[in-house]
């Protein structure tokens, strides 16, 4: 019988990351880091970050991926425009 294709982690990165004894944060970083650049461009990171966090979180307060995927919902925030040369003066 075929385990059935989680939509939230279909390679299961996130959970063997989970599973993986002594596993520091620079492992969970590598592995957030390829699980988020297997996600469907439609779909909205933070979304499903949450919902990873949601499922594992509780269960697992102290695990470094728990860091990782916190930091992931406050990195992956649209980001705001903070000025650049467009909002300088210029001489017209």
């Amino acid at each position: 019988m075929a385990m059935q294709r989680d939509p939230l982690d279909p390679k299961g990165l996130i959970r063997e990351a989970y599973s993986i004894h002594g596993i520091g944060p620079g492992e969970c970083r590598s592995i957030f880091l390829d699980w988020a650049l297997s996600q469907p461009q439609e779909d909205n990171p933070q979304v499903a970050i949450a919902a990873l966090i949601e499922r594992y979180a509780p269960d697992n307060p102290d695990h470094p991926m728990t860091q990782v995927l916190r930091e992931g919902v406050v990195k992956s925030a649209p980001a705001r425009r903070r000025g650049g040369w467009r909002s300088r003066p210029r001489e017209g």
